[in-house]
């Protein structure tokens, strides 16, 4: 009787165990889910599709750059979700759609920012090749990233192992681990 009770006893005590981990594996996948958002999902797939650019890294860029607040600007004017300058707009307007009529306040417009955001990611990706290499184009400007490339101080073998600006490596750093978390929260 006494073994009954006690293989009966372990039996829920283990059955709580595991409403327990799973309960936790729950709340922890939905807090992620809730801090590493999907927002414009459309239009992050439509773009990251047309451009061939891993939506991870779309939702990484944003989350880093804005928080998925389209009316951000930074303290040097970078607009938008993706935080784009107007000198980096007027170059992939040139590149996108010379003839309209879009204006710098157009990277106020999710969609537009995106696919703006997208191509830039897309360009930067082409030339410059890794993600790590492409983040420090993002964050420090074409002509940094390729000088870095140049400089055996900063490089080896095509990719830069030391970012000389400690933002810019704060800044490829984070977005790095936010792709990753996005890869494993969503699958990509």
């Amino acid at each position: 009787m006494k073994k009954k009770r006690s293989r009966a006893g372990l039996l829920l005590w283990l059955l709580g165990a595991v409403v327990v981990v799973l309960g936790v594996r729950f709340s922890t996948d939905r807090y992620y889910r809730m801090a590493y958002p999907v927002q414009y999902q459309e239009m992050v797939e439509r773009y990251c599709a047309e451009f061939s650019v891993e939506p991870a890294l779309c939702y990484a860029v944003i989350r880093t750059e804005s928080s998925f607040d389209p009316t951000a600007t930074s303290s040097i004017g970078a607009r938008g979700l993706m935080q784009l300058t107007e000198e980096t707009f007027d170059w992939l307007k040139s590149r996108l759609e010379p003839q309209a009529d879009t204006t710098y306040d157009a990277m106020y417009e999710p969609e537009k920012n995106i696919e703006y955001g997208a191509y830039l990611l897309s360009a930067l990706s082409e030339r410059f090749g890794s993600v790590n290499n492409t983040l420090c184009a993002y964050h420090a400007g074409w002509g940094s990233a390729a000088g870095w490339l140049e400089d055996p101080e900063y490089s080896a073998g095509g990719e830069i192992h030391t970012i000389p600006y400690p933002d810019t490596a704060q800044y490829v750093e984070k977005v790095r681990r936010t792709c990753q978390i996005y890869r494993e929260l969503y699958g990509e």
